[in-house]
């Protein structure tokens, strides 16, 4: 005895088939059917294609800041309602006996560096040069805080950076554009017009949104630093970065250094800061939101596309019916279900579309692979995004092919077979 689950596969397969063969023989009507549907699908998963790589990038170049992680410098990195740009101009930069005395005040740091980007810098080697590179001076504790690997070579020692030696890290750009495929660690460099053996080299990173990518930079300890730059200079903005201990929490570790850098500034009650903390957060969280603009954006446009596209197939599918309007009264007569019809015409509405939003999605996924090969960008059309773009597809199919469907299932077989 053959169970309902059976029989609806088997009335399934056919309506499939009923539904394959009226596509093929209107081969024009289809193609022209598919177009909204396809504009459609493509629009909004292009959209959310490119924010999830985009949050990707966000999320790796956040996440290489450090975790639990506080800047101290003089400019915010989001700045308020109704302040004057003068009162962060008059602030003084964080000194390097400010970091450490933070680092003895201040119980629940972890580790503490003192940061100064010089950029614009020309690294040279031999007959090889690179212009406008960034020359990262660091403490001991850069590399506790921020996250990196490198490729070959080691960060400098303790007592590399305690007496300023003249050794540098190198980016993977720099290291390609002046070495080619040879082995920089060993071989010296000039930097500033300054020598430098080269003791590690950065793995590759890539670009990154936040702009915080090492790829074209050089680190050298802060101490050599400080005998050819000025650390009190604007234009070289130094900063210090605090990493909380492991168990605390990021607002907790913010209040203890506000208390303690306020102290060690002394600033009396109810002055305002001179300072700014900025967290990894404020970045994530600010992009979050245009990004969920963006999202939206892609919404409203595909929306309107899958809308048009959507009205195309029922208006198609209306037509369908009434031109097979005589072989659905022979189908009933001979025994056909409501429900088969409904099912043939509803089918064929969901293949229509999903054909829609599959042409969409390798429309999708060619794009994404031009932007990998010719512009070095990782745009990639995620499973979770064919999912959401075959779901839409199916479901504009059921919507815009039921009315057609249900009539077409309500039909009089006597007053079908008249009609033809």
């Amino acid at each position: 005895m053959k169970t309902p689950f059976f029989l609806f596969l088997k009335f399934f397969r056919e309506s499939f088939l009923f539904a394959m063969d009226a596509l093929r023989v209107n081969r024009l009507r289809t193609a022209l059917s598919l177009l909204g549907i396809t504009i459609g699908i493509f629009a909004i998963i292009s959209v959310f294609t490119v924010t999830d790589a985009l949050e990707n990038n966000v999320r790796d170049g956040v996440k290489s800041l450090g975790d639990n992680v506080v800047y101290i410098q003089k400019w915010p990195w989001l700045f308020g309602d109704n302040y004057p740009w003068w009162k962060y101009m008059n602030r003084p930069l964080p000194g390097f006996n400010e970091m450490k005395m933070l680092q003895d005040r201040c119980k629940s740091i972890k580790a503490v560096a003192y940061i100064a980007n010089i950029d614009n810098q020309l690294v040279k080697y031999k007959n090889s040069s690179v212009d406008k590179a960034t020359v990262i001076a660091a403490t001991q504790d850069y590399d506790q805080i921020k996250t990196f690997e490198l490729t070959s070579g080691r960060y400098f020692s303790e007592a590399e950076s305690n007496n300023g030696s003249p050794v540098a890290l190198i980016g993977a750009s720099i290291a390609e554009s002046l070495f080619g495929d040879a082995e920089p660690v060993g071989e010296d460099i000039t930097i500033h017009g300054l020598k430098f053996n080269v003791i590690g080299v950065f793995k590759k990173e890539g670009k990154s949104v936040v702009d915080n990518s090492l790829d074209e930079n050089a680190l050298i300890t802060l101490n050599y630093a400080r005998n050819i730059i000025n650390l009190h200079s604007n234009n070289i903005d130094p900063f210090i970065m605090a990493q909380a201990k492991p168990g605390i929490s990021l607002d907790e570790f913010k209040s203890e250094l506000m208390g303690a850098f306020r102290s060690i500034r002394s600033l009396r009650p109810g002055q305002e800061d001179n300072f700014s903390l900025n967290e990894s957060t404020l970045l994530s969280d600010g992009l979050n939101s245009l990004f969920r603009v963006i999202n939206i954006g892609g919404w409203v446009i595909g929306g309107f596309a899958i809308l048009v596209g959507g009205f195309g197939i029922a208006n198609i599918m209306f037509v369908s019916v009434k031109e097979r309007t005589g072989q659905i009264g022979i189908q009933k007569a001979l025994g056909a279900k409501n429900y088969f019809i409904l099912l043939q015409f509803l089918i064929e509405a969901v293949v229509l579309c999903l054909f829609g939003g599959i042409i969409g999605l390798l429309i999708v996924y060619g794009l994404s692979y031009v932007a990998i090969s010719a512009l070095n960008f990782n745009l990639v059309l995620t499973s979770g995004n064919i999912v959401l773009g075959l779901m839409i597809s199916a479901v504009i199919g059921i919507i815009s092919g039921f009315v057609p469907a249900y009539n077409a299932s309500r039909m009089s077989p006597v007053e079908a077979i008249r009609a033809n």
